[in-house]
């Protein structure tokens, strides 16, 4: 009894575990076309952020794998960057910086100084935007619409993306400001719920981070940690009793030992721009972050892409001057969907969905033993 009233335990442990909704950006669940008009909501693709010149760039994109022409179903939805310019970001740690870019010292004092929102129309321009924070913002300089997507990620290359280009002069920060934590969010129109979230290039679109993807960055700590807990109890009992599936569930779904940080953009002038120090658009955050422990989207690049050697470098050439991105690619019609991927967000799913079922087999089994041991007895 005490061994059925565990495996009870247990599936209800794995059933919270699993993520609740889908994350964001690479997710690659998506047909060989995708038309944005089909999708409720706007996934969020990546947030780059680098210097040129007296300029800090900020670059926002969402809709993975577009290739048709405008209209598109933009009007309801706001898309806004947040900058932390007063947490106390350290860069003693050498593992912190490498995999985040540095160490926030008080991940639940989060709190954005800068709010920039902005509103786009149908053909993908900018229609409002609106900045809290900032000085001098009327020498902002802005850019909005369809470009090649900068993803280095070959399932992505020959699709498009929306973006949103933010040319930010450094006179507009407070005098000496060196340090920025940057995040980014997509909400509908006069709501305040998060639709999707974006932080350091990678993270919540691991499907072990699905639930952070609705969470201000202020709570993503205490959320890891709590679900760090249940991830342990979760794995124990996989690597004892469903060894078959331990490899899977600790690749695609156990929380690990560096994950309580918060999901952001770190971003200083003390080193030199690049990964994790913020975002270059030519950054291969897929193959910088392997070395780390994160190889699933390296992997995908390979295997989904079917190229080889796999490409480290952007399909087109970035431009040298604003608005960066390179121009997009032509219009072209939704192609068979012969050819889709298999998103790490749905793999887990599948993986805890078959334990599930393993673990109601073995009750029914454990039920039936038991009557008959009474039967006999």
């Amino acid at each position: 009894m005490r061994s059925f009233l565990a495996l009870l335990f247990f599936a209800n442990i794995l059933v919270s575990v699993a993520p609740a909704r889908a994350s964001d950006h690479a997710d690659p669940a998506l047909p060989a076309e995708f038309n944005p008009e089909l999708s409720q909501e706007p996934n969020i693709m990546g947030l780059f952020t680098f210097p040129a010149d007296d300029r800090l760039v900020v670059i926002f994109t969402v809709y993975p794998r577009l290739s048709i022409d405008p209209p598109y179903a933009l009007d309801e939805y706001e898309f806004i960057v947040y900058m932390d310019l007063t947490s106390e970001v350290g860069y003693e740690d050498a593992e912190a910086r490498a995999r985040y870019g540095g160490q926030i010292a008080d991940p639940a004092g989060i709190e954005p100084d800068v709010t920039i929102a902005m509103r786009l129309s149908a053909q993908a321009g900018l229609t409002d935007k609106q900045v809290s924070g900032l000085k001098n913002s009327e020498q902002i300089r802005w850019y909005a619409g369809v470009r090649d997507d900068p993803f280095i990620f070959t399932p992505f290359f020959g699709f498009n993306a929306i973006a949103m280009v933010i040319s930010i002069p450094m006179s507009a920060f407070p005098d000496g400001q060196q340090d920025w934590i940057l995040w980014g969010n997509t909400r509908k129109r006069g709501e305040t719920d998060i639709i999707d979230h974006v932080g350091r290039g990678l993270r919540t679109q691991l499907p072990r981070f699905g639930f952070i993807n609705t969470l201000p960055p202020s709570q993503h700590v205490a959320a890891i940690e709590r679900k760090s807990k249940k991830s342990a109890a979760v794995s124990k009992f996989v690597m004892d009793y469903i060894a078959p599936a331990a490899n899977l569930w600790t690749y695609v779904g156990a929380i690990r030992y560096y994950d309580a940080a918060p999901d952001v953009s770190i971003y200083t002038t003390r080193f030199p721009a690049g990964f994790p120090n913020g975002r270059r658009l030519e950054d291969d955050v897929a193959a910088i972050s392997c070395p780390f422990g994160e190889c699933i989207l390296n992997e995908l690049a390979i295997t989904e892409g079917q190229i080889w050697p796999r490409p480290t470098t952007n399909d087109k050439p970035f431009l040298p001057d604003f608005p960066y991105l390179a121009e997009p690619w032509p219009s072209k019609p939704p192609a068979p969907a012969k050819h889709r991927l298999l998103a790490p967000q749905t793999t887990v799913k599948l993986v805890i969905g078959i334990v599930v079922g393993l673990f109601l087999l073995n009750i029914y089994l454990l039920v039936r033993c038991w009557r008959r041991s009474r039967e006999a007895g």
